[in-house]
């Protein structure tokens, strides 16, 4: 039955909505939605060109947010941690000040993904270097620096219950 299908990335939207992508699974069509929209890979491999890549759309949307000093592709972070991507402050005493050192960690999934849920999910983290809170805020700063961010949030919701769905 449509309605026994658990849609726990998607609890936030509305019936229609769940029930919308409910069919998309019934008909098995959610991976053909996913690969016409999204059937790209990019080629953001490692640490360093992840580094590369998020200062940039820093430096494109961010100047004065502060530096970061680290990023990296997280095995660790995956969905069992409700976490697809980390922003960190790690703070420590050198020389009687106290400097704080910004890490972004971005899920090791995201490898594999789509270029556009990459640079979402990036945006997301680079956001809460203004924006601590899942505010209207942030919202309004992520729909700035990606104009469509909030399809693209619903549909790498979809993607997660796709990928869920095939494992």
């Amino acid at each position: 039955m449509a309605g026994d299908i658990n849609l726990k990335y998607l609890q936030g939207y509305s019936e229609q909505l769940q029930n919308q992508v409910r069919q998309l699974i019934i008909e098995e069509r959610i991976g053909r939605y996913l690969k016409q929209r999204y059937g790209q890979q990019h080629n953001i491999q490692s640490d360093k060109a992840l580094y590369k890549y998020i200062n940039e759309l820093k430096q494109n949307h961010l100047r004065n947010a502060p530096q970061i000093d680290k990023v990296l592709f997280d095995n660790r972070l995956d969905l069992t941690h409700r976490a697809l991507g980390l922003h960190t402050a790690v703070s420590r005493v050198q020389g009687g000040k106290l400097k704080a050192k910004k890490e972004i960690r971005i899920a090791s999934l995201f490898k594999s993904a789509a270029p556009e849920f990459l640079e979402m999910i990036v945006v997301h983290e680079l956001a809460h270097l203004k924006e601590a809170e899942h505010n209207k805020a942030f919202y309004k700063l992520c729909e700035y620096m990606l104009p469509g961010y909030h399809q693209l949030e619903f549909d790498l919701r979809i993607y997660l219950t796709w990928r869920e769905l095939e494992s």
